[in-house]
């Protein structure tokens, strides 16, 4: 039996459909599961036993090409899949170029979200249709399908995985910088709107340090904005944090916040990680909602609401459910982050730790 799971997303959306993977796994022992996913998000699947193929999409190498190169790379892709006679295909998304996937397989079992516009919205592509709740967590929303299939849902955690080598990296890292009991912060997301204030987050670094007597490890993408707004960070620390930020793939990230007392951060695909190891995580969400992107706990509940203090197993989530967009001297910023302030965070580090 082939399954194909498209999903054009992000690198967090991508690693919280683990769960579906080993769901069908479970109810298909004998599957082949192939991934099918946009370029910079494979390493949250890579060296997964239960995925066969990943199907890496470059969307800017594309991007780039001509128009006419475009379409053929695009027909490529629909014939590689076409050709593959996978017997069940899921769009993971209500986006058209899954959609399109879906549209020109063999599959019989062809499952999915009405699209919601355009004209892919008129055509019945899909034999099944899962429920498109907007708040409903992103991980429950992937296993939908299970039912679907006809079977109940298993066991509902994420998971990463990484080689001996990753391991290997780290723990000379851990070695070299004599870290022991370490907090990995990762303060900043490509999209600078969902991050907190410099000063706040140079204020819970001072404390974790000074107060807690932790040592603090930073991490970053190597896109320059986020360098830059890392370095304006650690300048306002009086501690002196660890900066890995530009030095490790996300494999590596990954093996750092699993041996970390505990992982602080904003709503990015980091604190997402973090979790799926079973790393205890504080973070804040004032700009996207705790229901849908509060991270998941593998033993919890996971039952979040917008607004508060929420503890879910392990984690800690604080969110504000006003995501209104504003301008602060020419800088978007998003007021729910403004709103979280540093005491309510120190609060919920000092009760946890």
């Amino acid at each position: 039996m082939k399954i194909l799971l498209i999903k054009y997303r992000n690198i967090g959306d991508t690693l919280l459909s683990s769960a579906l993977i080993s769901n069908l796994k479970h109810h298909y022992p004998n599957a082949a599961i192939d991934f099918a996913l946009n370029k910079g998000c494979e390493e949250m699947l890579s060296n997964n036993p239960d995925i066969n193929k990943i199907i890496i999409y470059d969307r800017q190498c594309i991007k780039n090409l001509g128009k006419f190169h475009q379409i053929i790379e695009e027909i490529k892709l629909i014939r590689k899949i076409r050709n593959t006679n996978y017997e069940v295909v899921i769009n993971l998304t209500e986006g058209e170029k899954g959609a399109i996937l879906v549209l020109f397989s063999k599959a019989k079992k062809k499952l999915g979200y009405k699209i919601r516009k355009g004209i892919l919205s008129k055509i019945p592509i899909f034999h099944q249709l899962a429920n498109d709740v907007m708040t409903q967590h992103a991980v429950e929303k992937d296993l939908q399908f299970i039912p679907l299939l006809g079977h109940e849902v298993n066991k509902k955690n994420i998971s990463i995985l990484w080689p001996s080598s990753i391991e290997q990296d780290i723990n000379n890292i851990v070695k070299e910088n004599h870290l022991n009991d370490y907090v990995h912060v990762h303060p900043v997301s490509r999209w600078m709107f969902k991050c907190w204030e410099d000063d706040r987050m140079a204020s819970v670094i001072d404390y974790l340090y000074f107060h807690k007597k932790y040592q603090v490890v930073i991490t970053g993408s190597l896109i320059k904005n986020e360098m830059d707004r890392i370095n304006k960070i650690i300048t306002l620390c009086k501690s002196e944090p660890l900066n890995l930020s530009g030095k490790l793939t996300l494999k590596h990230l990954a093996c750092l916040s699993s041996k970390a007392k505990f992982f602080f951060g904003i709503d990015s695909a980091p604190a997402h990680i973090a979790a799926a190891t079973n790393t205890s995580v504080i973070a804040i969400l004032g700009a996207s909602e705790a229901s849908k992107w509060g991270v998941w706990a593998n033993e919890g509940k996971n039952l979040y609401v917008n607004k508060g203090i929420q503890k879910n197993s392990q984690h800690v989530v604080l969110a504000d459910d006003n995501h209104s967009i504003i301008y602060i001297d020419g800088v978007k910023k998003c007021q729910g982050m403004l709103n979280i302030t540093l005491e309510s965070v120190e609060e919920v580090i000092n009760e946890k730790y």
